[in-house]
């Protein structure tokens, strides 16, 4: 029975860089038959070009598993801290407004 146990123990290593995260405010998700690509972006204000932060690539499986966990914590964080409005979320692209860069 210990034995069982261990095999289901996973040690999942954090370094310092990747537990500073990256921000992103946009994200794309496209799909071919074989993996889901989802790209993070973020768009800044006045800056007419932006650049993808982080790509991850995922198994069709292992998409759908990430729909039903991010809905689970979807749902949680509702719970704790009330409904999140999505009705004033921004239309693509994001305008934040004042000037556009240049260089």
């Amino acid at each position: 029975m210990e034995n069982d146990q261990d095999n289901n123990h996973l040690n999942i290593e954090l370094s310092e860089e990747l537990a500073e995260g990256i921000y992103s405010n946009l994200a794309i998700i496209t799909h071919s038959n074989a993996e889901f690509v989802m790209d993070f972006i973020r768009v800044m204000p006045g800056v007419p070009k932006a650049k993808v932060k982080s790509r991850i690539i995922l198994t069709p499986q292992h998409a759908k598993r990430l729909l039903a966990a991010l809905g689970d914590n979807v749902m949680k964080y509702e719970d704790a801290y009330g409904s999140i409005d999505s009705q004033d979320a921004p239309p693509f692209p994001m305008n934040f407004g004042g000037p556009t860069a240049q260089a």
